[in-house]
């Protein structure tokens, strides 16, 4: 990326959480930055102050004196600046390949799993920088700690979030990668769980010789890839006996967790966290494993994990209403929905988890209808909200409506002014409100607040 020190970098797309971070990176490594996005928001407003210009339409003028074009994989080939960068010959970079040029020289370590990758990548974040390593880091959530998904720091470590949606995160070919699970999803793109594991086999292969693999020994399909990886050292955690890192003596508190934690058979110190849930002790466990094997001092690094306060829409905590807690979570798949669920309850004590649950792709709706209905059905009562497209087409006859009719406590309702209404009518003090989804639902977590206001007034 030094040779782009001085020309013109336009991204399109550039509002999504992974294309904001790159360009964020790259206007602080003295690359010109202009943008686009289909519409206005905080993210652009915030790229602008920091030197970037930025457009809330897709036009082709845009692209005009761009000497290189960063494309998210969201953006349709019929993309009108697309389509002008084609007919130029203007150099074209999927955010992958762009990802993979930022990382040069770096050490750097992908962290990947169809499950917790942004949460693991930002605790991974917080610990290093407790060690005084100040890394560079795009995530694809943002970093409580500092307000941002990516920063480029002094340090030589370099952490990234790799999403296997796409196939894309084979570009990154790094020193080293954390896999914390791998399931079946993004079905829009791999048909079969088959496919899903092949693409991880070929990731897994373009981490360095000398680096490593650390994968999760509790998950079938990590420990799968880490007990055959034979191109990098494997390194495992988990409670499973005989991994690498193992944690045992687990305590599960309504917002924090702990546990002993063990390296190669001896006792480093305990893990003690600030949010909630057993998954978030795998996603630490993970990130000590990688700390201890990159021979960063556990203790700093143990210090650095407890003081994680957690990442933005992963169980955050938007407002509390005469007792009403409202939190916000990105959970999108059945199994994500059944941890967060799992976690929410403790969360509420005696109180009832009331749910706004909004589906993200119709493909992925369809593939999972009973599971989603499976898992919802652990809150005490959820509103279902229509699906949330993202950038497909609607499925002729798929709706949020099949969730619900499989469910027990699901009630299907597309408006979000009626849906908001229901909850707030229907919480009671000591109750959680939890806004569900990868989609827009998050807008509703302040109309509900001022709903509570108002009606408690």
């Amino acid at each position: 990326m030094n040779s782009l020190r001085g020309k013109k970098v336009h991204f399109i797309g550039i509002g999504g959480s992974g294309m904001s971070g790159l360009a964020r990176i790259a206007l602080s490594d003295g690359i010109s930055v202009t943008g686009s996005d289909a519409k206005d928001s905080s993210v652009l407003a915030a790229l602008r102050v920091l030197g970037a210009e930025v457009f809330s339409t897709h036009e082709a003028s845009h692209v005009r004196d761009a000497d290189v074009v960063i494309y998210s994989t969201a953006i349709s080939a019929s993309n009108p600046e697309l389509s002008h960068a084609v007919e130029r010959s203007i150099p074209i970079l999927t955010r992958a390949q762009a990802l993979a040029l930022l990382m040069q020289g770096s050490k750097s370590i992908a962290v990947a799993g169809t499950h917790g990758k942004t949460t693991t990548s930002s605790m991974m974040t917080v610990a290093l920088q407790a060690c005084g390593a100040d890394p560079s880091f795009a995530i694809g959530g943002t970093l409580t700690a500092s307000g941002s998904n990516a920063h480029r720091g002094t340090g030589s470590i370099f952490v990234a979030e790799a999403d296997e949606s796409d196939g894309s995160f084979v570009e990154y070919k790094p020193l080293a990668a954390i896999v914390t699970n791998i399931e079946h999803d993004h079905v829009d793109f791999f048909q079969t769980p088959e496919a899903v594991t092949e693409i991880f086999d070929r990731f897994a292969h373009t981490i360095s010789p000398e680096g490593f693999l650390i994968y999760c020994a509790d998950d079938e399909g990590a420990k799968r890839l880490g007990e055959s990886v034979i191109s990098c050292r494997p390194v495992s955690y988990g409670e499973t006996e005989g991994s690498d890192l193992h944690i045992d003596q687990i305590v599960l508190n309504p917002m924090s967790s702990s546990a002993r934690a063990m390296w190669k058979g001896r006792t480093i110190g305990t893990l003690e966290l600030q949010v909630p849930g057993h998954h978030n002790l795998l996603n630490a466990a993970a990130c000590l494993a990688m700390g201890l094997s990159l021979d960063l001092p556990a203790n700093q690094l143990l210090t650095g994990l407890h003081n994680f306060h957690g990442a933005g829409r992963r169980f955050e905590l938007k407002a509390t209403e005469h007792g009403i807690r409202i939190i916000d979570d990105y959970g999108h798949h059945p199994t994500e929905i059944t941890v967060t669920l799992v976690a929410a309850k403790r969360y509420a004590g005696d109180g009832k988890v009331i749910v706004i649950f909004q589906p993200h792709r119709f493909s992925r709706t369809q593939a999972f209808l009973n599971e989603f209905a499976t898992s919802l059905d652990l809150a005490d009562d959820v509103t279902l909200l229509e699906i949330y497209a993202a950038s497909e087409k609607p499925i002729p006859g798929i709706s949020s409506a099949l969730i619900a009719e499989r469910m027990t406590k699901g009630h299907y309702i597309p408006n979000f002014a009626l849906a908001a209404e229901r909850v707030i009518e229907l919480a009671k003090p000591g109750d959680v409100i939890l806004t569900l989804g990868a989609g827009d639902v998050n807008s509703l977590a302040p109309i509900i607040a001022e709903g509570l206001q108002r009606r408690f007034a």
